[in-house]
């Protein structure tokens, strides 16, 4: 796969044939994280993985503001993917809220939208648990790593699960100065009250079709959001995957991946 940065975001293609197909990561994600999905795609459709800012590769930035990134995303993809028409769009949790954002603000390019176990709300009950896992990351010696295992030991105190912490060391890169973690972390941690809210987007709808898939296992998608979302997005379809919980496209890779071919070839509402 060859990699390309694009304005001020990084970018992987999947695939070289088929419908395009844009994936958005959540936080303390890179768009490798949709690498599985992406391939289980091909060969009907071809895939961007995005790096959002301050994540991944991308070009970190002074502040964390939704419509900034998803103004940012309008850039990319209008300089390269959809350059010759609107795209299917995909977006989880963070990346989920700045998919939105992008089809608020930029119709035009998104031909359909999948929002991935969040809503345009505010974000309730998660800022501690990230601010921990935030805290954690930034308390590791970066200049006492000799190997990525060592980082692993250093987190398994503070964060016991292995799945988490092999997660978060996606985030860790190693070059010849030594390792460092390639998310801004500082101005996350900072930026969890804006992270957790949703921007006011004033009189926009957007009226392409949109799958709302939920987690069965996570509570970021209640009814009560169902008014908000449907006023915003009035085509919205509602999808739980029973088995997943806030990560459904890593928990419950095969049934994701099933949900979203069957909506991604759907011509019709």
């Amino acid at each position: 796969m060859a990699e390309t940065r694009t304005s001020t975001l990084h970018t992987t293609p999947v695939g070289d044939d088929g419908e395009p197909v844009v994936f958005l990561h959540g936080l303390f994600g890179r768009g490798k994280n949709f690498t599985r999905i992406a391939k289980d795609l091909r060969p009907d459709f071809r895939s961007l993985l995005v790096d959002l800012p301050n994540h991944g590769r991308s070009a970190w930035t002074d502040r964390v503001d939704y419509a900034q990134m998803a103004d940012s995303v309008a850039e990319t993809l209008r300089d390269d993917f959809a350059a010759a028409g609107p795209v299917a769009v995909v977006g989880h949790s963070l990346g989920g809220k700045v998919a939105m954002v992008l089809a608020l603000r930029h119709p035009e390019l998104v031909s359909r939208l999948v929002v991935v176990d969040i809503s345009p709300t505010r974000t309730g009950g998660g800022e501690g648990e990230f601010a921990h896992l935030l805290d954690s990351l930034a308390a590791v010696d970066l200049s006492a790593l000799e190997r990525r295992s060592d980082a692993d030991e250093a987190l398994k105190e503070s964060i016991p699960w292995d799945t988490t912490r092999s997660f978060l060391l996606q985030n860790l890169r190693s070059g010849e100065d030594g390792f460092s973690w390639e998310p801004n972390l500082e101005l996350l941690r900072t930026s969890l009250d804006a992270i957790g809210g949703f921007p006011d987007t004033g009189d926009a709808v957007y009226e392409g079709p949109v799958l709302w898939i939920a987690g069965g296992r996570s509570d970021y998608v209640r009814d009560e959001h169902a008014p908000v979302m449907r006023g915003l997005f009035p085509r919205a379809h509602r999808v739980t995957i029973r088995e997943a919980g806030h990560w459904v496209h890593s928990q419950a890779p095969e049934k994701f991946a099933e949900v979203l071919r069957g909506f991604l070839a759907h011509t019709g509402d």
